[in-house]
């Protein structure tokens, strides 16, 4: 027995809650059975009689929400709605109605639930809004509009819901002046009494491009009052633009206000935006408020206080925070060991950024990309590019898919250190490792080999493997094919290449059209180095000619 509010109630054993924990889990389970062998072209009711008198709006929400086929979905839905017999008089409510159009609009089924929807009768803001956001979700905005419009000519209710999904669609496809537009329209024509949320979107939608002004403009403007989550997109916006000031005047707002109180977001947000500034005297002075306050840090703000320390250079302090994060009953987490292994290498400490990676992984702990990516760099900056590959060959082993940019880097200290077919290897490996190379990929290596007499087949090579890839060539490759033709005294190629360059409206480099002229007069092609250069002057590019 157990004594609640002053009166005496029996627990309930743990045999009888876990043999039963969901009730309606069998009727759920016998119904779904039987839908799933109903003729679709001439289903038979039958055999749901049984279950009428147990209908209740929570039973059938749960039966939709079941179905992996939506039609067995919308054949139980239709028979619910008028069972036979019916006697607890049982009618589908609006959470019903959302249920089974949230299942037909995620399989795509919009015409299906609209036409359910309209010859119920049951077509309303709070159900059109979810079109909007299905619509959203599969990127067509102008579908979304269009059903925004409905719901303002349903002409019965005002419109918020569908209001609040069309700017939250329009926010997350980056339409924000779009949504600025709509949102003042519906303020001018008072069709929307806006509510937290609407004011909240169009918040998030100025912080998320930047305008964080904008944003506040719509703060103080508020018709109601902001709740946590609006001041934190607000903190957070000011943050991500580096004004401290705005952030700590929304903060303080937020401190004077009666309804909210900060929370470990709040502090956590300005924590980070003081210490991506540096003002690391701010950023403790804040950690003490909230504690103070009675708001515990969590993990994510020591690790906003040790990577910028470790930004900046400071890393015996980043370590001691950690030590202070520990004795705090906060376990350090790759984030956290991530930020001190740059750190070590900002001061130039690769050897212990080194041994500190080998001690996350004896410690159990799983570096993910981000982790390796640091490690692989710092090898490549010290000139270390086998133990790079050997470290993007573990995390293969390891589960980690490989970035771009490791790759990239790595190709750039082969091709410096002339091991140029070290790096096509290596990019040739990148496919079964996980990473397609991108441009860069390809221009770091096709350049470096241009530079290398006789190797301009392999280049040859690369260049089709990057056309193939999807990836066209840029005014830079031009030059450096140009450049290497030259420097074979392929005259011939030479020529075509500059052609090509004319052709896409591509600048030829100085130098490398005065060897490009040369290679042509030595060659005993005057005629075509003289109408090479008349044609660079008609251009009104500026040439050297060079005897």
């Amino acid at each position: 027995m157990a004594l609640a509010f002053g009166k005496v109630i029996a627990k309930p054993s743990s045999s009888s809650s876990s043999i039963n924990p969901n009730p309606n889990l069998c009727l759920i389970t016998s119904i779904t059975s039987i839908l799933q062998n109903l003729n679709p072209q001439i289903p038979d009711f039958s055999p749901l009689t049984k279950f009428s008198p147990h209908l209740t709006p929570n039973l059938v929400i749960q039966v939709i929400k079941n179905q992996k086929n939506p039609h067995h979905a919308l054949h139980f839905f239709n028979w619910a709605s008028n069972p036979n017999p019916n006697p607890k008089n049982y009618s589908h409510t609006p959470l019903c109605y959302a249920a089974i159009t949230d299942l037909l609009l995620s399989h795509s089924l919009f015409s299906t639930a609209y036409s359910l929807l309209r010859h119920s009768n049951k077509l309303s803001d709070f159900l059109i809004c979810r079109f909007i956001n299905a619509l959203g979700h599969c990127g067509d905005i102008r579908g979304a509009i269009h059903w925004f419009h409905k719901a303002k000519n349903l002409g019965r209710e005002h419109c918020v819901y569908s209001c609040n999904a069309i700017l939250g669609v329009l926010v997350r496809a980056n339409r924000v002046n779009f949504a600025k537009a709509i949102y003042n329209q519906v303020l001018a024509e008072a069709v929307v009494e806006p509510d937290v949320y609407t004011h909240t979107t169009m918040i998030r939608g100025f912080c998320k491009v930047g305008m964080v002004e904008s944003a506040r403009k719509v703060f103080d403007e508020m018709r109601c009052e902001p709740n946590m989550v609006t001041y934190n997109t607000l903190i957070h916006g000011f943050c991500k633009k580096g004004d401290m000031e705005g952030a700590r005047w929304v903060f303080d707002r937020l401190v004077e206000s009666k309804s909210c109180e900060p929370d470990v977001v709040s502090f956590t947000t300005l924590i980070d935006g003081y210490s991506k500034r540096g003002e690391f005297q701010k950023a403790v002075e804040c950690l003490k408020q909230m504690m103070e306050r009675g708001c515990s840090p969590n993990v994510v703000t020591y690790n906003s206080l040790v990577e910028g320390l470790c930004l900046s250079g400071r890393v015996d302090e980043a370590k001691m925070m950690m030590s202070r994060m520990r004795l705090n009953g906060l376990r350090d987490n790759v984030a956290t060991n991530t930020s001190l292994l740059k750190g070590l290498c900002i001061v130039g400490k690769s050897d212990e950024a080194f041994k500190h990676f080998r001690e996350m992984v004896s410690r159990g702990m799983k570096p993910d990309v981000k982790a390796y990516g640091v490690v692989v760099n710092e090898y490549c900056k010290i000139g270390k590019p086998r133990e790079a590959v050997s470290l993007l060959r573990e995390m293969v082993t390891r589960g980690v898919k490989p970035s771009v940019s490791s790759f990239n880097a790595v190709f750039r200290v082969l091709v410096a250190e002339g091991k140029i077919d070290e790096g096509v290897l290596l990019l040739k490996q990148m496919s079964p490792m996980g990473c397609s190379p991108n441009f860069l990929s390809y221009c770091i290596l096709i350049c470096g080999l241009c530079k290398v007499k006789g190797r301009m087949q392999a280049v040859e090579e690369l260049v089709s493997d990057m056309l193939q890839s999807g990836h066209n060539l840029d005014s830079t490759m031009y030059n450096c094919l140009l450049q290497g033709y030259c420097e074979d005294e392929d005259e011939e190629m030479a020529l075509k290449t500059y052609y090509d360059i004319m052709n896409k409206n591509f600048v030829i480099k100085q130098d490398v059209f005065s060897t490009f002229v040369k290679v042509l007069c030595a060659k005993g092609k005057l005629k075509e180095g003289d109408t090479v250069f008349e044609g660079m002057l008609s251009q009104g590019i500026p040439v050297k000619w060079e005897s």
